[in-house]
């Protein structure tokens, strides 16, 4: 059974990607190492989300879990109550 992912924060988290690296974008919100996956989602059902951009970036990454457009942040945290 699928589990509703947990708010691991109510502001985005802004983070310095690397071109050609894999990085793997926690959906549960249990992971301590947010905004990245590190296996807490294990049994809730939600898996983390792989992702490799074509070019160095710095990046507002989700943390409500509620984005849209994940792994980015859309705003959404702004509806968190």
């Amino acid at each position: 059974m699928t589990q509703e992912p947990i708010p691991a924060g109510k502001e985005p988290i802004t983070v310095a990607l690397k071109a050609g690296e894999t990085y793997y974008w926690c959906r549960c919100g249990r992971s301590k190492s947010q905004p990245y996956c590190d296996g807490a989602h294990e049994g809730s059902g939600l898996e983390p989300m792989a992702f490799k951009p074509s070019s160095d970036m710095k990046v507002r990454m989700c943390a409500c879990k509620r984005t849209k457009s994940p792994p980015f942040c859309d705003g959404a945290h702004l509806d968190l109550k």
